[in-house]
């Protein structure tokens, strides 16, 4: 842990303010984001020492630091490190529900940790290197918030510390990462470097907090049981994360808090009917394109989408609501994930396929049950609290869900009530997530 020696503060005023209150939103680990304040910075004197390093870093900056500096500048603290997410989510080959449980503790660890950096920021309202000596030139917008601690270290000591959680063997690159994140403002010319190295600490207390918590969820169970063939009943010698339905949700209380309701009984008139329609689709290419564009997995596109609607309501110069933001998207996925689950291993619904099987499938069925779909569950959650966050989208969001619950029709491997009914659970899981998200302090 890096450590500074802090003194007395001298305390200046702000033109201008973002998010005054947020360090006082409610958080989903830590206590509170004054549970975590860091101790003061650096006195007058210690200052005027960083300030002369800070310059010295101004002048040396060549190509290739300036491209480090924009490339960790793109977008708020949060952008790169939810991209890096992805990148090892994806790589990693993870099942579903880990891989929106990744999602969501690295989202949470990045928005409790801007909370309470937001905390300790207006407790001390320290200036930027910038407007102590105007003959620093800063090549990036100075942040309309305090200096102390930096937000982009606070965000990257955080992510790297729960991403080497998730992902031990990129643990020593994920640390030299998170440094390069952080050291980056100091060279821009907007960070002073206890602002840097006091933000890593702070970010990686709360990565600590947040590992804590991830290592209590119950997705370290082993499954030791077995589904067997067994006629009209789903099977597979394989079957993927089959406890993911007992483990502990972020906001419902327990994954079965919204249960779907049973599918028809196999054989039954209405199941039949529902195989018939899988069997009759005639496929054509929009069809087909639909299917393989949601095929690689649902949570790419819906990142993709907050990132967008960042950028077009200027939330990337807004680090605690874009926080806010993929923390609310990942947990609605990850809690619809685990109520899907839970659903899918209790009601063991046969694929179409394997009920009918004259029926072709553009891909291979997935080793996990059919009812409900994952993708119309995790979009139904996605849809409805990205409407609370940006409801000028809301139209678009309910298409996108539509959209991804039907690819998996489209696709061969779910009926339409298996899609239907997936949008419901969501939907009633996002309502939940949003009723959370209205009395978090931050609206």
């Amino acid at each position: 842990m890096r450590k500074l020696i802090t003194l007395l503060v001298i305390v200046w005023p702000l033109a201008a303010q973002v998010e005054l209150g947020a360090g006082k939103w409610k958080t989903w680990v830590i206590p509170s984001g004054s549970a975590m304040r860091l101790p003061a910075p650096p006195a007058s004197d210690v200052t005027a020492t960083e300030l002369q390093w800070v310059k010295d870093c101004v002048n040396r900056r060549d190509q290739a630091t300036l491209n480090g500096i924009q490339y960790w500048d793109a977008g708020a603290p949060a952008y790169r490190w939810m991209q890096l997410a992805v990148q090892y989510v994806v790589n990693s080959s993870l099942a579903g529900p880990q891989q929106t449980r990744a999602l969501a503790l690295v989202a949470a660890a990045i928005s409790d940790a801007t909370i309470a950096a937001w905390d300790s920021k207006y407790a001390y309202n320290r200036q930027h290197p910038s407007d102590l000596d105007p003959t620093v030139a800063p090549v990036v917008a100075v942040p309309q918030s305090p200096s102390y601690p930096s937000e982009h270290a606070v965000a990257a000591g955080a992510a790297a510390a729960v991403l080497s959680y998730l992902f031990p063997d990129q643990s020593a690159k994920l640390s030299d990462t998170a440094y390069q994140a952080a050291m980056s403002r100091v060279m821009a010319g907007v960070a002073f470097p206890s602002d840097a190295l006091s933000g890593l600490d702070l970010g990686e207390s709360v990565g600590e907090a947040v590992i804590a918590y991830a290592q209590q969820d119950g997705s370290g169970q082993q499954f030791t049981g077995a589904y067997p063939p067994m006629p009209g009943v789903w099977s597979s010698a394989n079957p993927v994360t089959p406890l993911a339905g007992s483990w502990k949700p972020w906001v419902l209380a327990k994954a079965s808090d919204v249960p779907p309701g049973p599918p028809p009984a196999f054989g039954s008139d209405a199941a039949n009917a529902q195989y018939a329609m899988v069997q009759n689709l005639n496929r054509n290419n929009a069809i087909n394109h639909l299917a393989w564009f949601w095929q690689p997995g649902f949570f790419q596109p819906w990142l993709q989408q907050v990132d967008l609607e960042m950028f077009q309501n200027h939330w990337d110069a807004n680090p605690p609501r874009a926080a806010r933001a993929y923390a609310y998207e990942t947990i609605a996925q990850h809690d619809a994930t685990l109520a899907c689950w839970d659903s899918k291993y209790t009601y063991l619904e046969l694929r179409p396929s394997q009920a009918v099987p004259a029926i072709m499938t553009l891909f291979a069925n997935p080793q996990h049950p059919g009812y409900p779909s994952g993708h119309a569950c995790a979009s139904g959650a996605s849809a409805t609290i990205l409407s609370l966050l940006f409801p000028a989208d809301s139209q678009l969001f309910q298409q996108m869900a539509n959209d991804a619950g039907t690819s998996t029709f489209d696709a061969g491997i779910h009926t339409p009530l298996d899609v239907s009914q997936g949008l419901s659970l969501g939907t009633a899981v996002g309502q939940k997530v949003a009723a959370r998200a209205q009395t978090d302090g931050a609206n």
